[in-house]
């Protein structure tokens, strides 16, 4: 789990460094060119700080993030995910039409195996697919968005302990709001339900999953944000509810010639529970995202 987590910071910090080089070889610019570029480069910043935690973006981009669980509820061992993410928009080029965002994460995790410290088990988890449609109604100009679509799992897991045991689909609503500036405002809402199963001991599972989202650019390229967090309720008798806070930062960096990076680290804390015997008690998140906004979205 160690290794896993030291890569994560390894690709942040390389990132980071790369964009140092970069600044380097532009000192030759004049002071007066640089003024000239400050307002353009603070509006691209703030504006992909908004776009890197959008759930409707249409901006291209990878997404890795490393969630690091110290302490856990029910169990004295530590927990792990490494998540990788793509998106992959479709713009059509007729406007009335909805754009499509495609989603798919895949996961390493490391997951407790017992109540001893040392009694975990690291394999592939899950897959997820996320499949959502921009609805083009109500108008861009009044800052809202609205998103209709799918959420997909598949069993992808390489233990029963990594995963569900079971095939899901559900309903899938984004709303976003960027009427304010500097300022995003927003949520994402899945319900993924099992209906295919591969294990006799699978449990099946109904689970209403809440992500509110809230970011506000104070700068420089860093920014604030309060959107990492997902609230869980499940709808069967006895089953469990989670409801974790979560508060980070994160930094935007914009250089010519190289991908836009933002860098974030959060930290999350279990503000509620019921029904659930394990589950995180803090979590802290390190993530780094690309974004390709030269490529052009597939029509």
């Amino acid at each position: 789990m160690k290794r896993f987590r030291l890569v994560v910071v390894a690709l942040i910090f390389g990132a980071t460094a790369v964009c140092a080089q970069v600044d380097a070889n532009s000192d030759d610019q004049t002071e007066g060119d640089r003024g000239s570029e400050t307002e353009g480069v603070t509006s691209r910043e703030a504006k992909l700080a908004e776009e890197f935690s959008d759930p409707l973006t249409t901006l291209p981009q990878i997404f890795l993030q490393d969630a690091y669980t110290p302490a856990n509820y029910g169990t004295d061992a530590p927990a792990n995910r490494v998540i990788g993410r793509i998106i992959v928009p479709r713009v059509p080029r007729i406007s009335f039409l909805p754009a499509q965002l495609v989603r798919p994460s895949f996961q390493l995790v490391t997951v407790p195996t017992g109540k001893g410290s040392g009694d975990t088990r690291t394999e592939f988890g899950d897959m997820q697919l996320f499949d959502l449609s921009v609805i083009p109604w109500p108008s861009r100009e009044t800052g809202l968005l609205l998103g209709l679509g799918t959420v997909w799992s598949f069993p992808t897991a390489t233990h029963r302990l990594a995963g569900q045991n079971s095939y899901q689909v559900g309903p899938a609503f984004a709303a976003v709001y960027k009427g304010i500036p500097g300022v995003i405002l927003g949520t994402l809402i899945q319900n993924p339900i099992s209906f295919a199963y591969t294990s006799d001991t699978a449990q099946a599972s109904n689970a209403l999953l809440v992500q509110p989202i809230l970011l506000t650019y104070i700068g420089h390229g860093f920014y604030l944000k309060s959107a990492d967090a997902t609230w869980g309720l499940n709808w069967r008798h006895g089953t469990s509810t989670t409801l974790p806070l979560s508060f980070g930062i994160g930094y935007v960096r914009v250089r010519e010639g190289l991908p836009p990076l933002n860098l974030f680290v959060t930290g999350e804390w279990m503000a509620y529970r019921e029904y659930a015997p394990v589950a995180p008690q803090t979590t802290i998140r390190f993530g780094m995202t690309m974004a390709f906004p030269q490529f052009r979205p597939w029509r």
